[in-house]
């Protein structure tokens, strides 16, 4: 804290003021928050695990993960490979036209057309170029699995990057990085930067056909469903059924296969785009975009240019250390083989129980909030209980990783050598089988779509569940000899936040079985956009100070609203809690209130600070506003947090105007 700061001038200050002094950005990041210090510390604890020799309690998918663990840390085998499985995965897909001035459609045969290059990326080596696709749940019945279309996001962190003059650096650095990575694979430098410029040109015209993500909020408005017939009638550019072959080998897909598209005008103008563009560049951009999510993975040649770019993009000023990158990369390939050797030793259950319990009050809270919401008729007040009521809670684990037959199975196709790159082809491939696999498949309701050792908590729409995986339950948890108001202004704020996702923007499209469904009646939705347009408005009013741009209110308002009704949802259900249990002791040494300390753990878990370049990268491209902003926008809007710190009306933190959804 600052104690120094006036709470009702800025309470992310007063706050967060001498944690941001005394936490530095280290120099291979380029933020430091306190999700990013609890990151550090879990990923201290899998590195002891992930580094360790086989121990009795392994099993098959454990090993398998200390195995690719060992081959990512193993550089001197990494430097002695080299490119050449690179090279080698480059020819078998038609070779990158970039390193042969004489390449012509004919010398990639073994491709052919753009679609089948397209469909062979995304089914060999699950990597996605100019069109987004996967195999999920259909959002208006959640039972079963359908292909489902989207654009596809570029090279850079968003589109703005290509379309504003001032990301010229960004885009210079960009392109340098390009015919760099094409020099070291062998091309003549000149020629390599002719050609990237034509391939950096292509990738501009395909931002300025993306649908810019604030206009993609209704998840109604968007979603189209269609048969593969229609689909080649409505983009006659595309030969959509040599794609879908292509990776789908071994399954038939006729006129009636079942689409869901959600950029539908994306794709239409995409069919023009890629028949006036020269094949070339076409293969080029496509090729480069998987090159790209591999350097990572090659020798410090290829390493030392990636990292020059991402000083320029991030800030960063020396990439992290390899254990940490090892680490990160056997996390989120083999997640759930991590999670079980993580909840092994650093499970506390009591965590569990007593987010149950708050969970379940949580919801209390809500219900309790619905009844008092003047603009919403009853019959949707009614549907929206019965669907906060089905809200499936998923807490810490699933019960697979105690099951090693049922983990074997999870990773039974996956095999690992000492190569690090051929692993991770290998896992790319095993990723584009699992997605493909569904089709066909019904969906699995008790499926878990997160892995648990991560610093986050989620909600699914499809599903109706909440999910807080054990990485983020334990740090964020204060055990039972201290105050409750501090669980339920930490951890309790992240469940409201999940639980009110289920009724922001996007998620009140969807029913209590997971199902886009308009359960709302008109005039309710009318009343609604209302209340979230005063959201919008209020956010889109803060400035960051790092960088001197406004927050995008638009892009943001999903989060915004989660974030207010969360706060809200966490005081009530504490003020339950202290109605059934009586009012707690206060904190010896610190001369707060429990109200008081309820709303600084709220603000102090976004205490941080970021880089200029990092900062203009999250107003670009996150769905998430600026931590200072998550702080100021909710308390702001919060009487409660007004009467706990004696916040003088029209003072900053006590706006005469306060903007309420939930």
């Amino acid at each position: 804290m600052n104690q120094s700061a006036d709470p009702c001038q800025d309470f992310f200050q007063f706050a967060c003021g001498t944690w941001n002094k005394k936490h530095l950005i280290p120099e291979d990041r380029s933020s430091i928050s306190t999700f990013e210090v609890l990151f550090d510390q879990l990923q201290i604890i899998l590195k002891d695990l992930l580094q360790e020799e086989t121990i009795p309690d392994d099993n098959e998918t454990t090993i398998k993960a200390k195995l690719f663990y060992h081959s990512c840390m193993n550089t001197s085998h990494i430097r002695a490979t080299g490119d050449m499985i690179l090279r080698q995965t480059l020819q078998s897909l038609g070779g990158w036209p970039v390193l042969d001035v004489g390449w012509t459609t004919g010398q990639g045969a073994s491709v052919g057309s753009v679609e089948n290059l397209l469909g062979r990326l995304r089914g060999e080596l699950n990597q996605g170029v100019m069109i987004e696709q996967w195999v999920g749940p259909d959002d208006k019945n959640s039972s079963v699995n359908i292909i489902q279309i989207d654009q596809m996001q570029l090279g850079l962190p968003g589109r703005d990057y290509y379309l504003k003059t001032s990301s010229a650096r960004d885009v210079k650095a960009y392109h340098r990085y390009m015919t760099e990575v094409a020099v070291l694979l062998g091309a003549d430098k000149r020629y390599a930067s002719d050609e990237m410029k034509k391939v950096l040109l292509f990738e501009t015209l395909l931002a300025n056909i993306t649908i810019p993500e604030a206009d993609r909020h209704d998840t109604g408005a968007i979603y189209d469903q269609m048969t593969l017939v229609e689909l080649e009638l409505r983009v006659p550019e595309i030969r959509w059924r040599e794609y879908l072959n292509a990776f789908l080998p071994d399954l038939t897909v006729d006129d009636s296969e079942p689409i869901v598209s959600y950029a539908m005008s994306y794709f239409q103008e995409l069919g023009k785009l890629v028949m006036r563009t020269e094949r070339r560049v076409v293969q080029n951009y496509a090729l480069w975009r998987l090159i790209m999510e591999l350097v990572p993975h090659l020798s410090e040649d290829y390493l030392e240019k990636r990292a020059e770019f991402r000083r320029v993009l991030t800030g960063v000023l020396s990439e992290r250390n390899r254990w940490n990158q090892c680490i990160d990369y056997t996390n989120k390939k083999l997640g759930m083989a991590v999670g079980a050797m993580f909840i092994r030793d650093n499970f506390n259950q009591e965590s569990k129980e007593v987010a149950l319990e708050m969970i379940h009050t949580l919801r209390e809270a809500f219900i309790d909030t619905l009844d008092e919401i003047e603009w919403m008729d009853e019959e949707t007040r009614q549907v929206a209980r019965e669907k906060a009521l089905a809200m499936n809670e998923r807490i810490g684990y699933p019960e697979m990783l105690t099951q090693p037959d049922l983990l074997s199975e999870e990773y039974g196709s996956l095999n690992f050598s000492d190569s690090h790159f051929q692993n991770i082809l290998n896992i790319k491939r095993y990723e584009a089988e699992y997605n493909l696999n569904k089709l066909r498949q019904p969906v699995s309701k008790d499926k878990w779509s997160t892995e648990p050792a991560v610093v986050n908590a989620f909600y699914n729409p499809n599903m109706n569940d909440i999910v807080f995986p054990a990485g983020i339950l334990q740090p964020l948890f204060y055990s039972s000899q201290f105050p409750k108001s501090l669980n339920y202004g930490g951890i309790g704020v992240v469940i409201g936040h999940e639980i009110t996702h289920g009724f922001d923007d996007k998620g009140r499209q969807f029913d209590k079985d997971g199902n886009l469904k308009q359960w709302w009646n008109n005039a309710t939705i009318q009343a609604f956009r209302q209340r979230t347009q005063c959201i919008i408005d209020q956010y889109s009013n803060y400035e960051l100070d790092d960088v001197g741009l406004p927050i995008n209110g638009r892009m943001t308002q999903g989060e915004n609203i989660a974030d207010n009704g969360g706060l809200k949802q966490a005081y009530r259900a504490y003020r339950k809690w202290v109605g059934r249990h009586g009012e707690e002791p206060l904190l010896p040494g610190l001369n707060l209130s429990h109200d008081q300390l309820f709303f600084l753990n709220y603000a102090q878990i976004w205490c941080g600070t970021m880089r200029p370049e990092d900062a203009l990268s999250k107003i670009r491209s996150s769905v998430h506003s600026p931590g200072p902003i998550r702080v100021l926008g909710p308390l702001s809007n919060s009487p409660e947090f007004a009467r706990a710190y004696s916040c003088p009306l029209g003072s900053p933190m006590n706006p005469h105007k306060k903007c309420s959804v939930w």
